[in-house]
């Protein structure tokens, strides 16, 4: 079995780095920050006496959150796999399950097909391994027209966000006609979803290994697979925050833009040419975040943004009491560089913001089912507050 160490690190930290090298291959959930913020680090069962031996002799203050990561991943298993056969026996779809690939491109078929008007699929290209990348349109017409993109699980295993993704999705096309709010925002814009940005890594999540994290790809002179897709795009590509190391989990690639999911997505926005707002949706941690990653400095419209971002956090916690932090992500997590929302806001896409949703480390990327509902519903209404924020404050 492998066990989580939510250790609170009073540690320098090089000192994290150097238990990084030190011990056998480690799994940062939750990267050192500041001597504040906790880590949260997987650790195989053959290394926990060595990592414990570590922080002991280095006075770090460490306590087990996951003692037994194995039980959790059967439960959510044995749940999924009930969960399937009462939808094939009922013949409906549950919002409150994690799902695998085919059944969500299956479920988005459903969705087209009940909302003939409002929805559309668009394949915007093919991932590494051949899977079509679907884009669920929702228009009232027009070309071209102001619009908002959302993308969700571009780290595999933060399987949350692409449910969450599906259960907005649903959201949108069942409320557009009803809510008057939404209704209006959708009669002058169109929004994008992407709700498999790495369908690869999403697969293989459920195919071998669930804390998969990367993208599919072969690394020329390695033996280890993949890129992390959130460290490729053209935006401080290759510096803070991103190693150059293919077997690490936040590996940038040979180049910007090196992933074709990440292509994909380039050519869509930039053809397009009219985004107004780029969401990316991804889990744990509680974040609602602005540019830049790959840089601490302010952007242009950092008191617009903290601003926009901190009503939009007021009515996420209105509805359960979930508290979230606002601001830009080299200051609230960490130096992150080659990250979407800092591309998508040197491009000019102004109202670019991310998303870590829950939780806060009790059960990080292992979020039980029965809070997808939850969750998909408070983010929701901040999601619904920047959006129409963006309908009312054109540029």
């Amino acid at each position: 079995f492998r066990l989580i160490l939510g250790m609170m690190c009073s540690c320098l930290l090089d000192l994290c780095e150097d238990m990084r090298y030190d011990t056998e291959k480690l799994d940062f959930w939750l990267h050192p920050v500041s001597t504040e913020l906790p880590v949260d680090i997987r650790v195989p069962h053959s290394s926990v006496s060595s990592v414990t031996e570590y922080l002991i002799a280095h006075n770090i203050h460490y306590s087990v959150i996951i003692n037994n990561l194995q039980e959790l991943l059967d439960e959510e298993k044995a749940e999924m796999e009930e969960n399937q056969m009462n939808e094939f026996s009922t013949r409906s779809f549950n919002f409150g399950a994690y799902h695998r690939l085919e059944t969500i491109y299956s479920w988005m078929d459903t969705l087209v097909a009940q909302y003939p008007k409002l929805v559309t699929k668009q394949d915007i290209g093919r991932s590494y391994e051949n899977r079509p990348m679907y884009v669920l349109k929702f228009s009232t017409g027009g070309n071209k027209r102001p619009a908002i993109w959302i993308d969700t699980g571009i780290h595999s295993r933060e399987w949350v966000s692409q449910a969450t993704g599906v259960w907005t999705a649903n959201k949108i096309a069942t409320d557009y006609g009803t809510d008057a709010s939404l209704t209006s925002l959708l009669n002058t814009m169109d929004i994008y979803m992407l709700l498999l940005a790495n369908p690869d890594g999403y697969a293989y999540t459920h195919s071998n290994d669930r804390m998969w994290r990367k993208t599919r790809s072969k690394n020329p002179g390695s033996v280890c697979i993949g890129v992390d897709p959130n460290r490729n795009w053209d935006a401080g590509f290759g510096g803070p925050g991103a190693s150059n190391n293919p077997c690490s989990e936040s590996y940038h690639g040979p180049s910007a833009h090196s992933e074709i999911e990440v292509k994909n997505v380039v050519n869509l926005i930039e053809s397009h040419g009219n985004f107004k707002s780029f969401i990316s949706v991804h889990a744990y941690s509680q974040l609602l975040m602005y540019p830049y990653g790959y840089s601490c400095g302010s952007v242009p419209h950092q008191p617009e943004l903290y601003s926009v971002g901190k009503a939009a956090v007021q009515k996420l916690t209105s509805l359960y009491g979930t508290t979230y932090k606002v601001g830009s992500i080299c200051n609230i997590i960490y130096p992150a560089s080659g990250g979407s929302i800092d591309w998508s806001y040197n491009l000019g896409i102004k109202y670019s913001f991310a998303f870590e949703l829950r939780d806060t480390g009790r059960y990080g990327f292992i979020l039980p089912a029965n809070q997808i509902i939850p969750t998909a519903t408070e983010t929701w209404l901040a999601l619904k507050h920047i959006m129409e924020y963006v309908r009312d404050h054109p540029y």
